[in-house]
């Protein structure tokens, strides 16, 4: 019992029978990586107030207008465009990603971020902690409204060598979320597979992407490292 309380790997399985984990970050982690990413804001503020003191009036209402960008639209782009990883995250390892295991997207990110302010309350995101400390995957309201979750991200899992070198290139087609899965699966999954069952998973697409045999094979694996962040 005590190592199930102890064992933070959050497993999921996918409708193709691929086994994806990871193991999940816990309060004091996103603690941490939240003080960074807050003093990060708060250097970019003090920058800016030494120079647009001068501009009276004017400089204090672009200074409003750039705290409230840093405060709503950092983290949003910073988890979307960069792997889910803001600043903070990067320096301890942990990303965002949506609870399926696969890259989190506008939307979640945006409702994890909006529901900040619930997670704040009544003061210094009391509720919010009591969320990660009393939820089974260390989710605050913000993760569980958005069906995110936070993620260790070691350089191990980052590690090119485990997928196929081949620049990755975008989906032809908006893709599912069960649709990425199977991509990203089939990316990692190259050196296990034959060349033979590579070829035949590649032609069932070759609807999709007009491509069968090797050059099939070769265009998923490159869709998949896209999906991965090898962009």
């Amino acid at each position: 019992m005590l190592n199930n309380l102890l064992d933070t790997t959050y497993k999921v399985e996918t409708p193709e029978a691929i086994d994806l984990n990871a193991q999940l970050a816990g309060p004091v982690t996103r603690i941490l990586a939240f003080a960074i990413d807050l003093s990060f804001r708060a250097l970019i503020l003090f920058a800016l107030s030494l120079v647009l003191v001068f501009a009276g009036m004017a400089g204090w209402g672009v200074l409003l207008i750039v705290w409230f960008v840093l405060e709503w639209f950092y983290p949003v782009l910073f988890e979307v465009l960069r792997g889910g990883q803001t600043p903070g995250k990067r320096r301890m390892r942990i990303a965002v990603v949506n609870d399926d295991l696969t890259p989190v997207t506008w939307s979640t990110s945006v409702i994890r971020n909006l529901l900040r302010a619930a997670d704040f309350l009544p003061f210094g995101y009391v509720l919010g902690l009591s969320a990660m400390c009393t939820t089974t995957n260390f989710q605050r309201f913000g993760d569980l409204a958005a069906g995110s979750l936070v993620v260790h991200r070691r350089p191990s899992e980052k590690n090119t060598a485990t997928l196929p070198d081949i620049p990755g290139s975008p989906p032809p087609v908006p893709l599912s979320l069960e649709d990425q899965v199977a991509l990203t699966g089939f990316a990692q999954r190259h050196d296990q597979l034959s060349d033979s069952r590579k070829q035949e998973l590649a032609g069932i697409l070759s609807e999709m992407t007009g491509q069968e045999g090797d050059k099939g094979v070769r265009y998923l694996q490159s869709v998949g490292n896209w999906l991965l962040g090898n962009r």
